[in-house]
């Protein structure tokens, strides 16, 4: 894999950015560094469903991916959606270059449960290792453990490791932390 730049978008509750930039390495077998940047989230936000509009989002993010060298991941703490869906947790272009993610509903508060800052910042790193699989052509798989798994609540977060199974690492061409 190429480069990684992480981008913090808004505020965030925790330094998602600082993990990931030393956890991502590893995984993706990829050099990690992370860019302040202003984005504006405003025009992205729809007042009927108190949520921003993901792949507008993911736009703006298009501009910092010049060169041959950088996946983007945008990170925020913001409550996310494409319109056929209630809520995602990220969105990344497939095959492309960026990549968004969201910890908003990765929060143990969110559900009304007490704070748990490492489990939180467990799930920010499957969903960050989840959509930048995405920008390296990988689809959903069908292991369970598998990051690359498809998520439509935090448990299916949970059940899943934070690596890519063998057969997925296969096709990036990449040793397996399995």
């Amino acid at each position: 894999m190429q480069n990684i730049v992480l981008i913090s978008i808004g505020t965030m509750k925790h330094n998602v950015a600082g993990f990931l930039s030393l956890s991502l390495p590893e995984i993706l077998h990829a050099q990690c560094r992370v860019i302040e940047e202003e984005i504006a989230l405003d025009p992205f936000y729809s007042t009927d469903r108190k949520q921003y509009h993901s792949t507008e989002i993911l736009r703006q993010l298009l501009p910092f991916a010049a060169g041959d060298e950088h996946h983007i991941l945008g990170i925020m703490d913001k409550d996310i959606y494409i319109p056929i869906l209630t809520f995602v947790f990220g969105e990344a272009q497939l095959g492309g270059k960026c990549a968004l993610m969201s910890g908003h509903r990765l929060h143990q508060e969110f559900y009304g449960l007490p704070e748990d800052e490492s489990l939180y910042m467990h799930r920010c790193e499957k969903e960050a290792v989840h959509e930048l699989g995405h920008t390296l052509g990988l689809k959903h798989c069908q292991n369970f453990e598998c990051v690359m798994r498809y998520s439509n609540s935090v448990a299916d977060i949970d059940i899943k490791r934070n690596v890519f199974c063998p057969s997925c690492s296969e096709v990036l061409g990449i040793p397996s932390l399995w």
